[in-house]
C-alpha cells in the first residue's frame, strides 16, 4: 500500500491556519467537502474527535494522525496538513504538531485502514522526511517527497 493510493495532490495543505486540534481537524475535513468527497462533514468531524477522546493521535516528533471510520464514506481518504507555527495536540512527547495526516474511511475496511495507518506512521518516523515535508513550500514539493518515499 502506498500513501498516494489514498492521498492526492488536492488534499495537501502547506500552511494550515488552525490554531488548535479541533480547528485543524475541521480545516482538513473541509478539504474533503470542497473536493466533494464527503457531504456530511459534521459526522466525519465527530467520528475523528470521538477517536481523539480515546487517546491523542499525536504520535510524537511533530506528527499527528487523526483518524476514524464512518458510514458516510465509500473509500479511504487522506488529507495532509502542515502547520508552520505548530498546534497543541496532546502528543505523546508533549511537543506541538506540525504535520497532521487525517485518515478517514468506511467502517467495513478495517484491515485496509490499519495498513494505511501503519504506512503513514512508518513514513513519518523518518526524521529527514519530516524535515523535508515541513520545509516544503508548495503542494507539489510535498507530493514529490512522499512519492519518492512511496517507492521504497
Amino acid at each position: 500500500m502506498k500513501i498516494m493510493d489514498f492521498l492526492d495532490q488536492d488534499s495537501v495543505i502547506v500552511d494550515l491556519k488552525a490554531s488548535d486540534k479541533k480547528l485543524a481537524i475541521v480545516e482538513l475535513v473541509d478539504v474533503l467537502k470542497n473536493k466533494k468527497k464527503v457531504k456530511k462533514t459534521d459526522e466525519v468531524i465527530d467520528v475523528v474527535l470521538e477517536r481523539e477522546k480515546l487517546g491523542s493521535t499525536g504520535i510524537g516528533q511533530g506528527v499527528a494522525i487523526p483518524h476514524g471510520k464512518t458510514d458516510v464514506l465509500q473509500e479511504q481518504i487522506g488529507v495532509l496538513g502542515i502547520s508552520r507555527k505548530g498546534i497543541e495536540f496532546n502528543s505523546l512527547d508533549g511537543e506541538p504538531v506540525h504535520i497532521i495526516f487525517l485518515l478517514v474511511g468506511p467502517v467495513e475496511v478495517m484491515g485496509q485502514h490499519l495498513k494505511a495507518l501503519s504506512r503513514i506512521s512508518r513514513l513519518f518516523k523518518d526524521k529527514f522526511l519530516r524535515q523535508a515535508v515541513r520545509s516544503a513550500t508548495t503542494v507539489e514539493e510535498v507530493v514529490k517527497i512522499i512519492q519518492q518515499e512511496d517507492n521504497y
